[in-house]
């Protein structure tokens, strides 16, 4: 009997690696939920072709946009576990979990983590015509006038950023939701709201103009990008981190091996320099993680951003 189970395993780790040298044997679809132009979308096609000019096998990247990501992520769920469907996902992916209390596939069951790919703090803008420069003057300002100033969003991280903010000061911004961050900033510069929390891709050239004052990085560090800027921790909100992140899962029950060798292509590819070096001209640092560190991240994620939903009453828009 032992030595059946002996010869079953090794038939299964046979198997499993025979499988793993022989993958991709087709086209990957590369699924990016969001449209393009975007930071997933620029991570998507340089990621792409890398991994095609290695595999011999055209990665084929596919704007799916629509539904706070749902759409796409239903798609890669219902996919053949087999590794050629691989979807670009982010801190959406955990926020959904718990702001929607129907969804069309389990976050945690219905898929396996591959790697994450990057990392990029927010930063917090103000028009200038407020009077607060610091994160400290903000929060003294909001508590001064509840309900007074406004915050300008571009989705659920931006949203979620600023409502992790408020539950962690106990301040009161009105939401008013954007359907993308260039028209959020558009009226941010206008005046017409007075905050918001965007990713740092294309707001800086704002800032150095003196069209918008920024106070601080939502990061757990210093941005490389703005290394002047203090993080929110820092600047008075101590425990405070929101990263806006991306990485990579596939449908659940694909094989570990296929999942592994995923994972450490992906870690190859990022730390080319060329990559690396585009990414950070971004505003966001490369991050590659094995599929169990993956996994417990996103795990965290959803747990962190599940307390956030619940404190704010953040519902979608």
């Amino acid at each position: 009997m032992v030595n059946r189970l002996g010869f079953a395993f090794a038939s299964l780790l046979a198997a499993a690696s025979a499988q793993a040298q022989t993958y991709p044997a087709k086209p990957i679809r590369l699924i990016v939920p969001f449209a393009a132009g975007g930071p997933a979308d620029i991570q998507a096609r340089l990621i792409g072709p890398k991994l095609t000019e290695a595999w011999g096998q055209p990665v084929v990247v596919e704007n799916r946009a629509g539904g706070n990501t749902i759409i796409a992520t239903e798609i890669t769920a219902r996919a053949d576990p087999d590794g050629h469907v691989v979807q670009i996902v982010s801190a959406g992916f955990a926020i959904n979990t718990s702001l929607y209390p129907k969804l069309p596939y389990d976050s945690v069951r219905d898929f396996a983590a591959v790697s994450q790919l990057t990392s990029g703090p927010a930063i917090a803008l103000v028009h200038p015509s407020v009077p607060a420069r610091s994160v400290k003057e903000l929060t003294q300002l909001a508590k001064s006038r509840p309900g007074q100033l406004t915050y300008a969003s571009a989705g659920l991280p931006s949203q979620l950023a600023v409502e992790l903010y408020k539950v962690m000061t106990g301040t009161n911004l009105v939401h008013v939701p954007y359907k993308g961050q260039a028209p959020a900033l558009i009226d941010l510069i206008a005046g017409h709201v007075q905050v918001s929390f965007p990713t740092m891709l294309g707001t800086l050239g704002h800032v150095q103009a003196g069209r918008l004052r920024a106070l601080a990085t939502t990061g757990g560090k210093r941005a490389l990008a703005a290394p002047d800027l203090p993080t929110m921790a820092e600047a008075g909100v101590p425990g405070y981190e929101a990263a806006n992140w991306f990485g990579t899962v596939v449908p659940a029950k694909t094989p570990p091996a296929v999942v592994t060798r995923l994972s450490q292509e992906i870690a190859r590819v990022l730390k080319l320099p060329e990559v690396r070096e585009r990414l950070l001209s971004q505003g966001i640092e490369p991050v590659s993680s094995r599929p169990d560190e993956f996994a417990a991240y996103l795990r965290a994620e959803m747990a962190k951003w599940a307390k956030v939903v619940r404190a704010s009453g953040a519902k979608p828009e």
